[in-house]
């Protein structure tokens, strides 16, 4: 698997994202600068990682959702390639049109760092294939704006297609109450495009693929990628 990570000023996971990616295929990836129009031929993934790019001027991701390499995601994207963002990359994600919503701030107003169990919805795609179904993953948050929010209709769109693809949870997997940590709509932690080829998550699971640092839940979505 060839990927690319793209890094904008400001972000601060990069290398976490490259450590994840390098231990589950082997290979480093691209390191891409978000003034950049290309991306390196041959490209399998692309990666938004997550930080607080262009330092969350005007929204979080706005600027960075309208910076020159965002065209040729844009384009990657279209011709049926995997994207993969992760919290300031959802947010990037949302804001450069790839997937619907927005990421608002937490409902309690004050920035969330610790560890947090998601739910995952669906184990048949490129990005979850490692998992099962209903399972219950502990991964890392790290976010001010992660409350996830849409209109009814996409809300329902998302919902009734199967897009929904982490919520918050507790460790047995129930979800709502206080295993939602920023008041995000249907405890939603992570979205797909229409033709799930396009991931948002606010969770950082690059953190969590070392036993040393607490858990190796989040190897499964990097080993289900270099799989597809």
């Amino acid at each position: 698997m060839k990927a690319a990570v793209i890094v904008f000023p400001g972000s601060n996971r990069e290398r976490d994202m490259a450590r994840a990616l390098r231990q589950a295929n082997g290979r480093a990836p691209d390191m891409i600068w978000s003034n950049d129009h290309d991306l390196p031929a041959g490209t399998d993934l692309v990666v938004l990682p997550g930080g607080f790019s262009y330092g969350d001027y005007l929204r979080c991701g706005a600027i960075a959702g309208r910076a020159p390499i965002m065209d040729a995601v844009r384009a990657f994207a279209a011709g049926g390639g995997l994207v993969l963002g992760v919290c300031n990359g959802f947010q990037i994600l949302c804001e450069s049109g790839l997937l619907p919503g927005v990421l608002m701030r937490n409902a309690n107003l004050r920035f969330v760092c610790r560890t947090q169990h998601v739910r995952v919805e669906r184990a048949d795609t490129s990005f979850t294939s490692g998992y099962a179904k209903g399972q219950a993953i502990k991964v890392a948050i790290a976010h001010g704006e992660g409350n996830y929010e849409a209109d009814e209709a996409t809300i329902e769109r998302l919902e009734g297609e199967g897009r929904v693809a982490f919520r918050y949870c507790d460790a047995k997997g129930r979800v709502g109450g206080v295993a939602n940590p920023n008041g995000s709509r249907n405890d939603i932690a992570g979205i797909y495009s229409e033709r799930y080829n396009v991931l948002g998550l606010m969770p950082h699971p690059e953190n969590f693929i070392d036993p040393l640092v607490g858990g190796t839940d989040g190897r499964a979505l990097f080993a289900s990628l270099a799989a597809a």
